[in-house]
Order: C-alpha cells, then structure tokens, then sequence
C-alpha cells in the first residue's frame, strides 16, 4: 500500500488473503462481508483494484467506505444527522477533511501528505542538518516521541543512533523536539491549510453547525503533540482529538459491519448491492 492506495496488487492480495484465513479460522466462518476503507479521493480503477484484491482474497462481498466517513463514525459523530460535523483523518498515506451531514460527505479533501511523509521529512532533515542517515523505523520513532506542530512547553530530547554520512561509521546523536518542529514545519502547514480550504467550500448552513462543535482529529497523525492547538489558532474554531484517534477507522467500519442495514447508506459502492 501507498498513498492509501495498492501499489503491489499482489502482495496486497496476498497479505488480506492471509489475514482473511486467519480470522475465518478463529471463528469458523467461511467467506466473510468485507468492509475496506479508502481515501475520498479514490479513482474508478483504484476502487475496482481494491474490490477485486479482497474477492480474491477470499471474501463474499466487498463493500468500500470512505476513510474520513469511517473515522467520523468510529469517533462516535453522528453522520445521520442534518446538522454539519468535520473530520480530519491524518493516516499513514493520506490526510482526509470531510464535512458529513445526512449520512454523506458534502466537501471533501484529500492531501497525500501524512504519517509517512513526516517519517520522511524527519529523515531528511537529520541528513541535512545532523549529517547523520537514520531508517524510517528511527523516523517513526523520533516522530511518536518528539513529534511536534508548535514549541511545546517543555522542550524534550531523545538520542538516536545512524550512520555518519562523512566518515560511514554508526554515531549517536540527540534530537530535540525544536528541531522536529522545524523537520515538520512545512507538510504540517499543508495540512493545516487543506483544513481551511475545506473550511471555505463548506456550505453556510453547515458552517455555523461546525462553528459551535468544532473539528475532530482521528487518525495516528492526530497524537501529534499542539497540532489540535495549531488548527484551533489558524481556524479560530474549537479542536477535538478522537478517543483512540489510531483506532477510529477500524472502529467505524466495524459499526458499519454491524449495523448495515442501517449504516449501509454511506458505503461507496453500495447502490447496486442487496444486503443480505
């Protein structure tokens, strides 16, 4: 997966078909309903990829659910209510701004700047600044531990170790949380201004609905530490990180999965499908 989308159709393939026999052995269930999340801004051929991977890999039926809808509904939103809410899902591929009202998405924003490209930003900014080459799996680390949009209160520090680019032997460094401010300053920004254009496109009506409950942060992108006070001040407008924030879009599509005589209205590629 990249970007939120396959990018290997087959090592998808195989790893869904893995974790589908996994589970239907653990329950004794033969082919199961699937509810897969994608990004709102998923093309006809990236949907028919999706579908087609999870059928092959072993499942009944294929139902597809925008993330930011999904999110909305593990956050506990009521995304069947006239009255306007916003979502603002940061995961690993994609950063997804959606306002939902009557169980569908009226404005949405998808901005392939997330998690991974923050993993990214840190890499390059230790290469650049530090001289020093780190892994992804360091840049995460760093990213979890000093993970910042706005100076914090007390400034935070961690040691990392990589390969000095000069002499190619291991060095050990410390890192500061300024420091990862600055790393993440600019893919921060993007997303802070994808919020507000979202913002902007947002009907009337539904704005003054948003104005009084605020904006709801789910996905891992949400625990970085200010970034619900950096959206607050660039917006003038309440921020909520989600309970669980990492978990909100698996809990959503789980409800679905539960319930979807009821909730099957906000999948995707549900209009021509019979639930049975």
């Amino acid at each position: 997966m990249k970007d939120g989308v396959i990018a290997d159709f087959t090592a998808t393939q195989l790893m869904l078909k893995n974790i589908i026999g996994k589970v239907g052995k653990r329950y004794n269930i033969g082919r199961p309903r699937v509810v897969v999340g994608v990004p709102s801004g998923i093309t006809e051929v990236e949907e028919r990829a999706v579908e087609e991977a999870v059928m092959q890999a072993g499942a009944r039926e294929v139902y597809l659910i925008e993330e930011p809808m999904a999110a909305a509904i593990g956050a506990s939103l009521d995304v069947g209510e006239p009255s306007g809410n916003i979502i603002v899902d940061i995961g690993g591929g994609t950063t997804e701004v959606a306002v939902i009202s009557l169980g569908g998405i009226v404005v949405s924003h998808s901005l392939r700047v997330a998690g991974d490209e923050l993993d990214e930003d840190i890499v390059n900014y230790i290469k650049r600044e530090l001289n020093l080459a780190i892994g992804a799996t360091t840049a995460e680390q760093v990213k979890i531990q000093l993970g910042c949009a706005m100076p914090l209160m007390t400034e935070m520090s961690m040691e990392i170790r990589g390969r000095d680019l000069t002499t190619g032997l291991p060095r050990n460094v410390t890192v500061t949380s300024t420091q990862i401010e600055e790393a993440l300053k600019e893919s921060i920004s993007k997303i802070v201004e994808i919020v507000k254009l979202t913002l902007e496109k947002t009907p009337p009506e539904l704005a003054a609905d948003i104005m009084e409950k605020g904006i709801v942060l789910a996905g891992g992108g949400a625990l970085i530490k200010n970034l619900d006070k950096l959206i607050s001040q660039e917006t003038d407008m309440p921020v909520y990180v989600a309970d669980e924030p990492l978990d909100c879009v698996v809990r959503g599509a789980g409800k679905v999965l539960e319930d979807i005589e009821r909730l099957g209205r906000v999948l995707v590629n549900a209009r021509n499908k019979k639930y049975r």
